[in-house]
């Protein structure tokens, strides 16, 4: 089982009777259209020294981020997930994780989703400055407390999930 590493959310699909057989047989498949996904799989029990080969699993998947998933997970929703990391990269899968895949949609994901940051402060005080900053005179600004603020603002509105550059901060909608 020989292959590169890609960007790509994928999935490692094996025959279950070459498994059975002791023989590794499986594919590496692309995982953000269900489609092609099933054509695929029915292509490599197709491929398989096993007569009559028609059970898989998922044995092994890459570029899902903290997402776990299981050997008989449903192909649309693996699909699902596969294309929304492909379109939002890893923030979408570390929000996947956080509220609960069976609860992460697009729409959800992009009414939350409030960019990644250095940190919770440094967003706060992007936050502070793009609601009240224009109200305040400027004598004021070198006064404003903005870690004070970024707690208060991580209390209830916001949460905030480790990256590897700093944090992605969402909306508790």
């Amino acid at each position: 089982m020989t292959d590169t590493k890609s960007d790509t959310p994928r999935i490692y699909v094996a025959c279950l009777a070459s498994y059975n057989s002791g023989i590794l047989h499986g594919a590496w498949i692309d995982a953000t259209d269900a489609e092609t996904i099933r054509e695929a799989i029915q292509e490599m029990l197709k491929r398989s020294r096993c007569p009559g080969a028609e059970e898989w699993a998922i044995h092994d998947y890459e570029g899902f981020g903290p997402l776990r998933l299981s050997e008989w997970e449903d192909i649309d929703r693996v699909a699902e997930l596969g294309s929304l990391i492909d379109k939002y990269g890893e923030a979408f899968a570390a929000y996947a994780n956080y509220v609960g895949v069976d609860y992460a949609t697009e729409e959800s994901f992009q009414d939350a989703y409030c960019g990644e940051w250095d940190s919770e402060e440094v967003y706060g005080e992007y936050l502070f400055d793009e609601l009240y900053a224009h109200d305040l005179p400027d004598h004021i600004l070198p006064y404003i407390d903005y870690g004070a603020f970024a707690r208060d603002l991580f209390i209830n509105d916001c949460s905030s999930i480790e990256s590897d550059s700093g944090v992605y901060v969402f909306h508790n909608c």
